[in-house]
């Protein structure tokens, strides 16, 4: 199965009608996965790395009755967006521009009202850099088990997943999500993407410090932490975030794993975000 195959199989899994949109940006043309009503509040959701905009599938059965839900596939990561030439994403700087220009494209405040902003994972980086940039742009802002945002990653979970960063294969990809997940078995059509992913040519990607909780605090803000995330210790991050953010509610999701958690607690994430 090709990586194109496999990317609309997960789509065509997906509650609504998805209109596919090529959002133009400095950066090059951004693929954003759209459904729900056009007049209805928007909600704008980053995947984790790795990741497509796909994984937000089972999230958007949730929303897609009062909400227009818009699933990004970030650019420099797998997905539909292409990156134009001579112009990466090398910095902050460039990110925020580059999702300027996305909820530029899905037009005024977004399509509907104040964009809420949810991020996943490294997602959620980007997200929380955004906001702290733009809070003007934004309604609300959710960070679902954010990484690098209140704390940094454990080295067992950086030296366990290095051997899949450098040289990705489909069996290293499947060896380390499942001990992630705790050996728990997330939807296949999902892990035959993650599969064509192993050969998707990515750029590196960026890095950089912490989001500054002075930007966040302008918002309300909702965190939701993996109890069983291999990549930070959930409770431990969220003494983090409140000590940054006393004014935002945070939760720590009972039970679940860190990098399929769209899939397997879609129901309090649609909560979260409606």
């Amino acid at each position: 199965m090709s990586f194109r195959a496999a990317y609309e199989e997960v789509l065509g899994r997906w509650p609504a009608p998805v209109e596919g949109v090529e959002a133009p940006t400095p950066y090059g043309v951004t693929r954003v996965n759209s459904c729900g009503p056009a007049d209805a509040p928007p909600v704008v959701l980053l995947p984790g790395g790795g990741a497509t905009s796909t994984v937000w599938g089972a999230c958007a059965a949730g929303l897609v009755g009062s909400h227009r839900v818009h699933a990004v596939d970030l650019m420099g990561e797998p997905g539909l967006s292409v990156p134009a030439p001579g112009r990466a994403i090398r910095g902050v700087g460039d990110l925020v521009d580059w999702l300027d220009a996305v909820l530029d494209g899905l037009g005024p405040d977004g399509g509907g009202g104040p964009v809420t902003l949810a991020g996943h994972s490294y997602g959620a980086w980007i997200a929380a850099h955004y906001a702290a940039a733009r809070p003007d742009r934004l309604g609300r802002l959710v960070l679902v088990d954010p990484t690098r945002v209140f704390t940094g990653l454990r080295l067992g979970y950086v030296l366990r997943a290095l051997p899949m960063l450098v040289r990705p294969t489909p069996r290293r990809i499947r060896s380390f999500l499942a001990w992630e997940a705790g050996g728990a078995v997330p939807a296949a059509d999902w892990l035959r993407l993650q599969d064509e992913v192993a050969g998707f040519p990515v750029a590196r990607p960026v890095t950089g410090p912490r989001p500054k909780p002075a930007g966040l605090a302008e918002l309300p803000v909702r965190v939701l932490f993996a109890e069983r995330a291999r990549c930070h210790d959930a409770a431990r991050a969220a003494r983090a975030a409140r000590l940054a953010l006393p004014g935002a509610r945070i939760d720590v999701l009972p039970g679940v794993s860190h990098h399929a958690l769209p899939l397997t607690a879609p129901g309090e994430l649609a909560l979260a975000l409606a």
